[in-house]
């Protein structure tokens, strides 16, 4: 059987039907555009040891090595998935060669940084608080953007993390995508600041659409969210660094107001402290100094 044949009954039979459909868009995409057209015309047998190597050694040389595993995995995925179906005897995926990659730096917001952010969007439209949202809640974008009134409780001080969202255009029209948390942990209740409920209330009282963050015309892609984002920074005379890294500003503000890791990690929403203590170890440095300085004064 040619491997192109095998990857479209594996993706239809094997993947869609048990991952989310986010995950399942993304392997569609990834064999479309990487595996298929490079690998698609081989038959299962013949695809040795060598020819996957210089597969994925043909990959660095135009992909990032964070890119080039993530087309091993799929590959991985499908070529072990056929043998345990009888559809070929042997694979050999299990002795590709991963990429290193660099331990992904961690950008975040100084504090005359985050003050001027802050400035900006209270006295912009009502949609930009949603910003204020993420750097005292630690919200990702897809999770603020799932975000519905009924999520936010005012009397209780809580927002209910229990969904995210995500892009998705058909025949050139557009679809907010719900889907389910990134992961189990990040399902979780997070307390609301009491500074932030102001802002909280506006959003609840302006909202004209199923979702709290969105415009007079109704629901906004995540995409353009960003993209509104990236302009009020250039606007402010700020250095790009995504949205991503308003959710890094808010554990490293945290971690500098002497939050402890385990809250800071539930609130994060991630699988364990490690996470949080690996990402964040460098936010830590000054508050280390400090409790030694402070264990200090005990020397007499």
């Amino acid at each position: 059987m040619k491997y192109k044949i095998w990857l479209d009954k594996w993706l239809e039979n094997c993947v869609k039907p048990f991952v989310k459909e986010r995950t399942y868009c993304k392997y569609r995409m990834i064999v479309s555009r990487h595996i298929s057209p490079a690998l698609g015309e081989y038959e299962l047998e013949e695809l040795s040891a060598i020819v996957l190597q210089e597969f994925v050694s043909g990959l660095l040389g135009k992909l990032s090595p964070c890119t080039v595993n993530g087309i091993i995995t799929p590959l991985k995925a499908s070529l072990k998935q056929a043998v345990q179906m009888g559809v070929t005897k042997a694979q050999y995926a299990d002795g590709i060669l991963h990429p290193k990659q660099a331990e992904r730096r961690i950008y975040c917001f100084s504090i005359d940084e985050q003050r001027r952010i802050e400035e900006y969007v209270k006295r912009g439209k009502t949609q930009w608080l949603g910003i204020l949202v993420c750097l005292y809640t630690g919200l990702r974008i897809g999770e603020l953007m799932a975000l519905t009134s009924d999520d936010v409780d005012i009397h209780t001080m809580q927002i209910s993390v229990n969904k995210s969202c995500y892009d998705s255009w058909e025949d050139g029209l557009y679809f907010k995508r719900l889907d389910t948390p990134k992961t189990p942990s990040s399902k979780r209740v997070i307390p609301i600041p009491r500074s932030l409920v102001p802002y909280l209330k506006r959003l609840k009282k302006e909202c004209k659409s199923d979702y709290l963050i969105c415009n007079k015309g109704g629901d906004i892609s995540v995409r353009a969210y960003q993209r509104s984002f990236e302009l009020m920074l250039n606007h402010l005379g700020i250095a790009h660094k995504g949205f991503h890294s308003l959710r890094h500003t808010f554990a490293t503000r945290a971690l500098e107001c002497g939050m402890d890791v385990k809250t800071l990690s539930e609130i994060l929403g991630h699988k364990s402290v490690n996470i949080t203590l690996n990402r964040y170890a460098h936010s830590l440095d000054e508050h280390k100094v400090a409790m030694m300085n402070k264990l200090g004064k005990l020397l007499q």
